[in-house]
């Protein structure tokens, strides 16, 4: 099944999608996460097309989605939402299921609070939900950047933005780093690099503070909606702790909660085992 290379333009910004399978299929918006692009789904979207409708944008700021200036756009996740609402709305999609992967969480639960009766199943992997899943040593930093935002603070934050945490994001809690293609490592990093990319992600750690005092709306979504819940963890991930997928059983008693041996990234490792997984649970949810 091809995969088509698209853009719409939301509020005269352009936002690049990939899409494939068939529209009359059970639709999945696959939502990515930092630092990274609809490239992580390169090797899902091949092994779901046959039975599945897959959409996969580039939030803006990422991939090839265009990147305006922090005095040009909002970086918030409450805009990146508003980006995302308007782009299901150009493409007609009904009911759909949607993937998340980090950044991709509170997105799709902020579109999930605006289409409750139109998002029937989440996907979950590495996308958290839960102040468990918050990794204390990780965001003990980010905390202090939330609380105030100067030199001092800035500088272990912006740190992320190294080639080498890139690197330690992809390969960290991976079992056998040979599985890792070094290639959306490189492209994560040449596009970090990018002329006022790091004035766009240090708004995007700043904001990432609205998230948390979310979390109960969201899971009072899943307690009073009760989509379907496939929780793919890397069990490894040092930043959304394997805590956060368990705790999706708390609010959806029947969600499928399985970790995995990876690291945050865990589809670049277990793409065939998460496809397998969604080829079992969708179709139970998804018309």
């Amino acid at each position: 099944m091809a995969i088509r290379y698209r853009r719409a333009t939301v509020d005269g910004l352009s936002v690049f999608y990939r899409e494939a399978g068939d529209p009359d299929r059970p639709t999945l918006l696959l939502l990515h996460g930092f630092p990274t692009s609809s490239v992580m789904f390169r090797d899902l979207i091949p092994a779901l097309a046959d039975e599945f409708h897959l959409i996969a944008p580039d939030l803006p700021g990422f991939g090839q989605s265009d990147m305006p200036t922090v005095e040009e756009f909002d970086y918030s996740f409450d805009h990146l939402a508003e980006v995302i609402d308007k782009f299901v709305d150009q493409l007609g999609l009904g009911t759909f299921g949607i993937y998340v992967q980090d950044y991709g969480s509170p997105v799709g639960f902020r579109l999930a609070l605006k289409r409750p009766d139109q998002v029937r199943a989440i996907i979950t992997q590495n996308g958290n939900a839960y102040d468990e899943g918050l990794v204390p040593e990780f965001w003990a930093p980010l905390r202090e950047f939330w609380a105030d935002w100067n030199p001092t603070t800035e500088a272990p934050v912006a740190a992320a933005l190294a080639p080498e945490v890139t690197v330690w994001q992809y390969l960290h809690g991976e079992p056998d780093p040979e599985l890792v293609s070094p290639d959306a490592i490189a492209l994560d990093n040449a596009l970090l690099a990018r002329p006022g990319a790091r004035e766009v992600q240090l708004r995007l750690f700043h904001d990432y503070r609205t998230n948390p005092p979310l979390y109960p709306a969201w899971q009072a979504f899943l307690r009073e909606r009760h989509p379907g819940v496939l929780a793919v963890w890397g069990r490894n991930d040092q930043i959304f702790g394997p805590d956060g997928a368990r705790a999706f059983a708390r609010d959806v008693p029947d969600a499928q909660i399985h970790l995995l041996d990876a690291g945050h990234f865990a589809l670049v490792s277990q793409a065939p085992v998460i496809a397998a997984l969604i080829k079992d649970f969708a179709p139970k949810y998804l018309p």
